[in-house]
């Protein structure tokens, strides 16, 4: 969510347009404290090839080897080049075989004093140290220039990745430049951070820039508010992960190398160390689960955070809230969790509650009434707390007593503005920090004193800023946008934090402010509209280093409360900013997109990234989009295909038209339709997170992770799967009623109607398509455990039995699993079900462990070319089934208990 109400008013050092309508000692404490603020020279521009391929490189002495691992010393090979700062004259070198799919790389200052992602940020896995003989894929190098690669052995050996003498290493204080030129021509590149790019990269004359910022419409072609540097690159003969761990901001550069015919990968780091992690398939989901080791599996989520959620930006007061509840009963639109953004706080501080609009009583009789009706409700925490000395704020009073705020170089606090005006920002380094942010959440959603919620919605994380950097005149700038407090009645005592955000800038130090290489930020500089860069956390860690660190530490700050608040229940928490390693504690949204058809489109590919790359699968758009006015035509599409998405949430800003589902009969219409079909699958999408819970197994899958020697699906990110074995085909043309997709050469069948569809590994094009359906397919070899209808509540949803849906392959055979549990959970205190379904020759068979009281009321069995003469459960005839021999289908009535495996066999 972002402030539309900011002016666009450029201010200079210190505005006094804005500072004349403060109180005077508000000005003097800013006059007192400033510096010339005005930004140092960027430096450089930004070097071209010629001068980086100039630079000496290293070479490799002391090179130490065991079966699993090498050590050597790297020492600058030449005079130095100094491009962006003095090149470090010795570096260390340690690869490790951690395991036989996987290589870690470390090149790092020789002193190891350079900054690395925290250990208690992002846990490093256990290394199994593997003898080399016995890799997937092995490190070569060269010594004099030290150059490496990584080549996959086996049957096809080729190389992966490869430095070369002609783009030498370089490692200098605040630029760090790695280069490979060993990717094929237009190579198929997936990953590299949050964007709303195509799926598969663009790969010529590219820069992806990894730097949070709040970015309003989330374009293309810019950084945005999640930062993941790992990539995918795929080939016929197999798909391999490049994970670069470093939370500095970086450029990373694709393009095409016009004399060797190659795709070419470069960073351009500004800080940190190459921390390096190769992994080597060499099936697309193999990489998926192997970088899941490294960052951690997904959370578990709860049953219930799969329905529908409902939310906007201006519900006006508590009356309105639960008129949108009724609204969606009213129209028999099954809506599962209720949301409130900022508008329920007072004056939009976080921890707090508007007594008037959203008093507390009302608020915890509306939450208990929710509960009763089997329905939840979220809130919006943000992490920017407003500056209120001596106010009875318990917020930030307890955060001052904690010393728990981001601090500038002379100990006051670092202040910013957002949605409550003035404010200061949690230090997640700090170690009073968690105790501080779980008190918070403790006592505010005390669920018998306060409000009782049943999961967070974690916003302005990156973290946003409103005011312009330099920053020193928060108080004025409040002001000017229209932000509360409107103006400070009396100046703050004598000991409260002032207004300084002074550089620590030193002329012998690292310039933090304006590093000497410039990285492609969409904002003016690094510390623009948010955190400055030169900001020193508890324990010595700069933001400078840490920035895109602080929405994922809030993240799991937060988990971490809900979790302490109920212990034992799964927390459920969805976020903005993210980096790697975020998913094993919460789920993602993308942002504050647009309501418009290309934000609909693009959806899709920024939905594959997060559940497919970075190992956050519960992630989605705002249904029907966040800003500006939704059309009906647009918003039931979207309806539809938000249906396919983990996470499910409708949500718009202030000021525009409201678009809840039932706003207009079709929209409603085409939400019933999608709900239903989302519903009736909810096991099944249950059972593929939990299943990636345990080992990374992507949650929805672009078409080449199940067809990887079909190149015409390398490029396609309007179709996906849902899941292992749905494939979802939206139309996407504006305001049309027709669509062109690609069906795969398999054997796929209509999941409305069961009717048999074969691919041929062409285009199909499908005409008549109303914006109330969607096409959605069963792709062959699958067995999919169905809800027998859908239902307004999961909690009703669970009640009901199941349809085993049998849907043979090419080769007649199929499998699929089914797993129930008490759906909140983190750990089981009654048995679970774990069912493995299998079917080959007539034959379904259930097998694995029972525990559900659910039955499986019928079995249905598609492509069957004749009419069976009997059906038989556990070798007792089944007297009702049916033939359909336009369709193809047999339906079986069984009525079996999940209680024991069972076979159901066609004779």
């Amino acid at each position: 969510m972002r402030n539309l109400a900011i002016v666009a008013v450029a201010l200079n050092a210190l505005s006094f347009v804005s500072a004349t309508t403060l109180a005077r000692a508000d000005i003097d404490l800013v006059l007192a404290n400033r510096e010339d603020a005005s930004p140092p020279s960027e430096g450089v521009v930004n070097a071209t090839q010629a001068q980086l391929n100039s630079c000496p490189g290293y070479r490799a002495s002391n090179v130490q080897t065991t079966p699993y691992s090498l050590t050597a010393d790297l020492t600058l090979a030449g005079t130095p080049c100094n491009v962006y700062g003095p090149d470090l004259t010795s570096l260390s070198l340690q690869v490790t075989y951690e395991t036989a799919s996987r290589i870690h790389v470390k090149i790092a200052d020789s002193a190891g004093k350079r900054y690395q992602v925290p250990q208690d940020v992002l846990p490093r896995p256990p290394s199994s140290n593997v003898d080399a003989k016995q890799a997937a894929i092995r490190f070569n190098y060269t010594t004099n220039p030290f150059t490496f690669s990584i080549i996959r052995v086996g049957k096809v050996s080729e190389v992966l990745f490869s430095t070369s003498k002609t783009n030498p290493l370089i490692f200098e204080e605040q630029y760090l430049r790695l280069k490979t030129t060993s990717l094929p021509p237009n190579a198929n590149i997936y990953g590299l951070g949050e964007h709303s790019n195509t799926f598969r990269l663009p790969n010529n004359n590219f820069i992806r820039t990894l730097w949070s910022r709040d970015a309003y419409s989330v374009p293309p072609n810019t950084n945005l508010y999640g930062n993941h540097p790992i990539y995918f690159e795929h080939r016929t003969t197999g798909t391999h992960g490049v994970f670069l761990l470093n939370s500095n901001g970086m450029d990373i550069k694709i393009n095409q190398e016009t004399s060797s015919k190659t795709t070419s990968v470069e960073y351009n780091v500004i800080g940190g160390i190459l921390d390096l992690y190769f992994l080597a398939g060499p099936s697309p989901a193999q990489v998926a689960t192997q970088y899941a080791q490294i960052v951690g599996t997904p959370a578990e989520v709860q049953y219930w955070a799969l329905g529908l959620h409902q939310c906007r930006y201006g519900y006006t007061d508590y009356v309105n809230v639960m008129q949108v509840v009724a609204n969606y009963s009213r129209a028999g639109i099954p809506l599962e969790t209720m949301w409130t953004d900022i508008d329920y706080m007072y004056k939009r501080r976080t921890f707090s509650i508007d007594p008037q609009y959203f008093p507390l009583d009302r608020m915890r009789a509306f939450i208990s009434a929710l509960h009763a009706a089997g329905q939840h409700y979220v809130m919006m925490v943000d992490p920017a707390v407003a500056y209120q000395p001596n106010q009875n704020y318990p917020a930030y009073d307890q955060g001052v007593a904690d010393n728990a705020f981001l601090r500038v170089a002379n100990g006051s606090s670092f202040l910013g503005v957002v949605w409550p005006g003035v404010v200061v920002y949690p230090d997640w380094f700090h170690p009073n920090a968690s105790n501080y942010w779980t008190g918070q959440f403790t006592q505010f959603f005390n669920p018998n004193t306060g409000l009782d919620i049943d999961g967070s919605w974690i916003d302005m994380n990156e973290p946003a800023n409103f005011c312009s950097y330099p920053c020193t005149d928060p108080f004025g700038q409040a002001i000017l946008q229209g932000l509360p407090p409107p103006r400070k009645t009396s100046p703050p005592p004598p000991n409260a934090p002032i207004v300084i955000t002074k550089r620590a800038q030193t002329a012998s130090g690292p310039n933090l402010l304006f590093p000497p290489y410039a990285i492609h930020t969409a904002t003016q500089s690094l510390s623009d509209h948010t955190a400055n860069t030169d900001i020193v956390h508890y324990g010595g860690v700069t933001e400078y280093d840490a920035h895109n660190l602080f929405g994922t530490m809030m993240s799991v700050k937060t988990h971490d409360a809900l979790l302490a608040r109920k212990p034992g229940v799964r927390p459920m928490v969805i976020t903005r900013s993210t980096f790697a390693g975020a998913g094993s504690k919460v789920g993602k949204w993308l942002g504050d997109n647009v309501s418009d058809w290309p934000h609909y489109v693009n959806s899709i590919a920024g939905m594959l990234g997060f559940a497919t790359i970075y190992q956050i699968p519960m992630v989605g758009a705002d249904i029907c989009g966040f800003g500006g006015n939704v059309s009906q035509n647009l918003c039931a599409r979207w309806a539809m295909l938000g249906a396919f998405g983990p996470f499910y949430r409708n949500h718009n800003e202030l000021g525009s038209v409201s678009q809840e589902f039932y706003r207009w009969p079709m929209v409603a219409t085409a939400a019933k339709n999608a709900i239903s079909m989302r519903y009736r699958l909810l096991d099944y999408i249950y059972t593929a997170f939990h299943q990636a819970h345990l080992d990374g197994s992507p949650v929805l899958n672009p078409l080449f992770f199940k067809y990887p020697q079909d190149q015409n699906t390398f490029g396609i990110d309007t179709q996906f799967f849902y899941g292992d074995s749905i494939l979802v085909s939206p139309v996407t043309g504006e305001n049309a009623v027709s669509v062109t997709i690609y069906l795969p050469k398999d054997n796929f069948y209509d999941f409305l109607t069961y009717a048999p569809i074969q691919g041929t590994g062409s285009m199909v094009h499908l005409s008549n398509v109303p914006f109330t359906s969607i096409p959605v397919y069963i792709r062959g070899g699958a067995v999919i455990p169905l809800r027998q209808s859908s239902a307004n509540t999961t909690a009703q949803l669970r009640q009901l039995d199941f349809e085993i849906v049998v849907a043979p392959g090419v080769d007649g055979s199929a499998s699929g699993s089914l797993y129930i549990d008490d759906g909140v959970s983190i750990t089981q205190t009654q048995p679970t079900t774990w069912v493995s379904f299998s079917y080959k020759s007539g034959t379904l068979t259930a097998s694995g462990t029972f525990a559900s009281t659910n039955k499986v009321a019928t079995v249905s069995f598609l492509g069957v070319s004749r009419a069976p003469k009997t059906v038989q459960v556990n070798g007792q005839r089944v007297s009702s089934y049916s033939y359909d021999s336009g369709k193809k289908v047999v339906k079986a009535l069984v009525s079996i208990p999940l209680s024991a495996g069972f076979t159901v066999r066609l004779g």
